[in-house]
């Protein structure tokens, strides 16, 4: 969860930082209003690290500046929704300790929070956009947009619509409504797009109607695209700062324009490095392994954001984890979860072969998980075979017996009257327990005491090395 989180921001990149606006500037601009940011994937497949990496700068950034965090399901694509997939990021969200205020579950002030139950603010926006001139409707069929495309294609040009029906009579397009020929609506590209200054890339240009046809923001279906969505979700929505890949560079402008033809004041952008596969952090004072989340909050700095690339050691997660469960098993109430998670799963996993229920026991449990914290990374390593002696007693069969040596079931058979004569006594110490099997090694011709060991390792767990 947290540590998993933390993984990611481990370390800085090296890259020098190209935020142009200096903080106190930013916090100049919070102090007009509150900071609301959002994080919407489209549920079009279960939460990946990239998109899990941008919900943590987003609760981060919230929480830093007093701001409220918010979760916006993009299901405008219904052909490639994924069963359950709206439900399961909002669970890993919850999971990872980073939940949001508003939500499709939450509900919230600016809902609803899925955007398929939005459609009439779209169609709304749309229309809007089509009486003021600066979108319009297409009746251009699918046929011919391929065409388009396979003719740019093999030219060695990059396809784009050719704007064909912005150039319609009203009459014309008045005949093709009444006649139900189905269309979208697109959005007419302008030059002159004014340059916009990311706080992570600083200042941008790119004007988009050179290179881009007009672009659809109602599809025939009804539904809008991603462009025209994002800008009316965020306006109404009061998002004040967008947190998002670096992916999403190239789309600012277009939403600029939006924002403009709307007559709408755009948020602003940060868009972060992309995330691919060495820790992978930037935008915190320091780089301490560890940090619960109070600290990753206390410790963000907007202007150490850097541009460059991160990169996953998926080796260090291990090491990573292992810290995170040091510090759960130290937490009381965590430590009780997991003691509790583990009984069932102990339950699951061997079943009838457990003989002594006290091994179910909470004090039992706990003793356990605090005499291996710091060895394993995961609860799950204490239910692997070479842990298994903790749960079920040890079976050996004639012939391991028979495999014994005269001279270590001698050694066996003393050990076993030492236990003995010890149970029903006093809980002994290690030191003193250690102390009785030196003396009995001592008893024992031509025995040493890492000799009793090896027996008593191999009787209580039935291996001949039990794990580091």
């Amino acid at each position: 969860m947290i540590m998993l989180l933390s993984w990611f921001l481990h370390f800085s990149s090296p890259s020098r930082c190209l935020l142009l606006k200096t903080c106190d500037e930013v916090d100049h601009h919070r102090e007009h209003g509150e900071v609301r940011v959002r994080f919407a994937p489209s549920p079009t497949g279960f939460l990946h690290l990239g998109g899990l990496r941008t919900a943590l700068y987003n609760y981060i950034y919230a929480k830093k500046y007093g701001g409220s965090f918010i979760l916006r399901m993009e299901d405008t694509d219904q052909s490639r929704l994924v069963p359950g997939a709206a439900e399961s990021i909002e669970d890993m969200l919850e999971w990872a300790g980073i939940p949001p205020g508003e939500s499709p579950r939450r509900g919230g002030e600016y809902g609803p929070y899925l955007q398929s139950q939005r459609l009439a603010l779209y169609t709304q926006a749309a229309d809007s956009l089509v009486q003021t001139g600066n979108a319009y409707h297409c009746f251009c069929s699918q046929q011919r947009l391929e065409l388009l495309k396979r003719e740019a294609l093999r030219s060695g040009q990059t396809p784009r619509y050719d704007n064909r029906c912005r150039h319609l009579r009203p009459d014309q397009v008045e005949e093709k409504l009444d006649q139900d020929v189905p269309h979208v609506i697109r959005f007419r590209l302008e030059s002159g797009v004014e340059p916009f200054n990311d706080l992570v890339f600083g200042w941008n240009r790119h004007e988009v109607a050179q290179v881009e046809g007009d672009p659809v923001v109602i599809k025939a279906d009804g539904f809008p695209t991603y462009h025209l969505a994002n800008v009316v979700d965020d306006h109404l929505m009061k998002v004040s700062h967008v947190l998002r890949g670096s992916e999403w560079l190239i789309s600012t402008p277009k939403h600029l324009l939006l924002y403009r033809a709307l007559g709408w004041k755009p948020p602003y952008w940060e868009e972060g490095p992309a995330l691919l596969t060495t820790h992978c952090g930037s935008g915190f004072n320091s780089n301490r392994v560890g940090r619960k989340m109070e600290e990753l909050i206390a410790e963000f700095n907007p202007s150490k954001i850097t541009t460059h690339s991160a990169l996953l050691d998926l080796d260090k997660l291990p090491e990573f984890n292992k810290i995170h469960l040091q510090q759960r098993i130290d937490d009381a109430e965590q430590r009780d979860w997991l003691v509790r998670d583990l009984q069932g799963r102990i339950q699951e996993v061997y079943g009838t072969q457990v003989q002594d229920q006290d091994v179910l026991r909470p004090d039992y449990i706990t003793r356990v998980l605090h005499l291996r914290k710091g060895h394993i990374s995961s609860v799950s390593d204490l239910l692997s075979s070479e842990y298994s002696y903790l749960w079920v007693r040890p079976s050996f069969s004639d012939q391991q017996m028979a495999a014994l040596s005269s001279e270590t079931q001698h050694i066996a058979t003393l050990v076993i009257r030492l236990m003995e004569g010890l149970r029903g006594g006093e809980e002994l110490a290690v030191d003193q327990l250690s102390g009785e099997l030196k003396t009995l090694a001592k008893k024992t011709s031509n025995t040493k005491y890492r000799e009793v060991m090896k027996i008593i390792r191999l009787a209580l767990s039935g291996l001949q090395q039990v794990p580091v």
